[in-house]
């Protein structure tokens, strides 16, 4: 093993810009723990155990995932325990929320955070396997001297991601040694039995989440297809994507020549886009016939086997109701499949005092969807939004935090009570948070952390008590790989994260344009009609502003109308607007180098059909 000067001297020589022989996720990890973290390598931090009562809060919360895959975990652990290894799932913010390992070791164990409630987060940890796992959601190994700190440099750790099945990572497993062979290459099985175990709790999940939709398991070969596939999608009696196993597919896609394609890139989409098959031909994969003439042709001509399971509710049999979701959450779409499973997911997640990321186009309706959530789950408090994006950035501190009497020039004389603070004992909604200041970052990760705020000026913090939700047009994590955001804060706010689809996107785009024209009505204090070819245009639009941009067209109509009338004379004229002859011309030679597949070209320019089918009709 080599000594903690020279590993200290080897990062800083690669902070340097040196060439390292080391594996690049290795030196990935060393320069976040340098420039974003500002871990210093000289000082040896111990391994951090939560409090017993935090412990508890992330155990509560991912007590689920745990029933579930206690299975996996257990045989993995049969498999390990002889070779002295220990076994962790952590959270998605890295704290320990399992571990199985030798009662006999336990002090030992404890002492180098191998051990129930230890947290593994790299901005805490340096590198390590869980950490760096949860950074990039690839299965790693950090072996001895990998490791950013030197008091951990004994130990070796070979981790894999857990995703949910919309593909959003929720846990990581780790298994570790507290001493180990020099070799990183004997950890090679290590790292093969843990991605298979992870592969497994992701198949257990979506078998227990989608028990009321068809499974479609995938193999690229058919020995081990009913018992061990190697992905599963979830479909609903549409044969749409309703969720999927992570890790095997995205293995399947890289083959199917999809790459940098994401799990939730395939969420509401009919199966038909992606395999040579709709909704009427899974009996045909169900058990019954040899596994062998079980075949699956992808659209780019790959050929996998498949097996299809049955909704465990029969079609023939009654229905089951639904659990009814609250008021607030149900008045948010009709119909809508995308919708349903967002409200769906909401409406739990609402009883719980989670964190959750709202993500969408600008204009989607992500404060309708924070509101609905405020609103469900039975809180007394108020509902607190804030638009980080609108408010000066000279600004934001004092409107967040709140400011003592006289704290600073042109501050009020009596003191003014931040958002925060009105929002104690109710929600904060952060919209655009991805334009908060970095400095504000750090405050705001203190509030959330400590559960306390302290005003401008102000020499002691005062205790709130609040739920946070936050949103964002922007992809978070890529402002936490360019350094604009914080990672800590990303992890703590992303706990979960609920995705709005876009209004071209949406099904019931009729009921909506309805619930906005009463919306309209009631504040006009007039009712309004709207002709055929109104409507029609309406419906046909892109509608890139989303739900802002129609209802100010609504707006604009019902100004404009004669009487009760809108028709189609009343609304705006950007609605019309022909494409540039170029994007005409671009269009079609896409559509051409793509065989005139439509639904070829949606995927590659990331667009509904509907889109094209849509700009094709304009195109006569």
């Amino acid at each position: 093993m080599v000594s903690t000067l020279s590993h200290i001297r080897e990062i800083e020589r690669v902070a340097m810009g040196a060439v390292s022989p080391r594996d690049a996720p290795v030196i990935q990890s060393w320069l976040r723990c340098l420039h974003d973290y500002k871990l210093d390598p000289t000082v040896a931090q111990e391994a951090y155990i939560v409090p017993e009562v935090k412990l508890r809060e992330h155990r509560e919360q991912a007590e689920e995932l745990i029933r579930i895959g206690r299975s996996g975990l257990e045989t993995l652990f049969n498999q390990i325990a002889e070779q002295n290894y220990v076994l962790l799932l952590s959270d998605a913010r890295g704290v320990t929320v399992d571990f199985m390992g030798d009662p006999t070791f336990d002090n030992q164990l404890r002492r180098a955070g191998l051990y129930l409630g230890s947290e593994w987060s790299e901005n805490r940890a340096g590198t390590c396997a869980v950490g760096a796992c949860i950074v990039s959601g690839e299965p790693v190994i950090i072996h001895q001297d990998d490791h950013f700190d030197t008091s951990h440099i004994g130990l070796t750790c070979t981790a894999a991601p857990v995703f949910d099945t919309l593909g959003a990572l929720t846990a990581v497993l780790d298994i570790s040694q507290l001493r180990s062979p020099t070799a990183k290459a004997s950890q090679q099985l290590a790292l093969h039995l843990v991605a298979s175990t992870t592969r497994r709790i992701e198949l257990a999940n979506l078998m227990t989440r989608t028990r009321n939709d068809w499974v479609l398991r995938l193999a690229r070969s058919p020995e081990f297809l009913d018992v061990d596939p190697d992905a599963a999608i979830a479909l609903d009696g549409s044969g749409r994507i309703t969720g999927m196993t992570h890790g095997g597919f995205g293995a399947l896609a890289r083959s199917m020549n999809m790459h940098g394609v994401a799990t939730r890139d395939f969420l509401g989409q009919p199966i038909s886009e992606v395999f040579d098959m709709d909704i009427d031909d899974l009996p045909r994969f169900m058990r019954g016939r040899p596994n062998g003439e079980r075949l699956l042709r992808a659209r780019n001509g790959l050929v996998l086997f498949a097996s299809a399971i049955a909704p465990a509710v029969s079609i023939r049999a009654p229905a089951v109701p639904e659990p009814r979701l609250p008021r607030a959450l149900r008045d948010l779409s009709n119909g809508d499949a995308a919708m349903e499973r967002v409200q769906a997911r909401a409406a739990k997640l609402a009883a719980r005092d989670i964190p959750i990321l709202i993500q969408g186009a600008t204009g989607s309706g992500k404060e309708f969807l924070a509101r609905a959530i405020h609103d469900s789950c039975g809180s007394p408090g108020t509902f607190v939004a804030v638009n980080c994006a609108a408010i000066p950035e000279h600004l934001i501190e004092s409107e967040l935090f709140g400011y003592t009497p006289g704290a600073f020039t042109g501050a009020s004389q009596k003191g003014k009570r931040g958002l925060i603070e009105e929002a104690s004992g109710g929600t904060l909604f952060l919209d655009e948070i991805g334009d908060m200041p970095l400095a504000l970052q750090s405050r705001l990760l203190r509030v959330l952390s400590e559960n306390e705020v302290q005003p401008v000026g102000a020499l002691k913090a005062r205790a709130v008590r609040l739920r946070v939700l936050s949103a964002s047009h922007r992809d978070l994590a890529e402002l936490v790989k360019e350094g604009r955001f914080r990672q800590d804060l990303y992890y703590r706010l992303n706990a979960a994260t609920l995705t709005l689809p876009s209004l071209r996107d949406r099904q019931d785009l009729g009921w909506l344009l309805d619930q906005l024209l009463r919306r309209i009505e009631k504040e006009n204090g007039q009712s309004y009609r709207i002709d055929k070819a109104a409507r029609a245009a309406l419906l046909s639009h892109d509608w890139p502003g989303n739900l802002r941009e129609l209802s100010n067209a609504l707006r604009v109509a019902a100004a404009l109308a004669e009487g009760d009338l809108i028709d189609i004379d009343c609304l705006p004229e950007h609605l019309f607007a022909e494409p540039a002859a170029q994007d005409d011309d671009e269009l079609r030679r896409a559509l051409g180098d793509c065989g005139n597949n439509v639904s070829a070209l949606a995927r590659k320019l990331g667009v509904n059909r509907s889109t094209i089918h849509r700009r094709l009709k304009r195109l006569n």
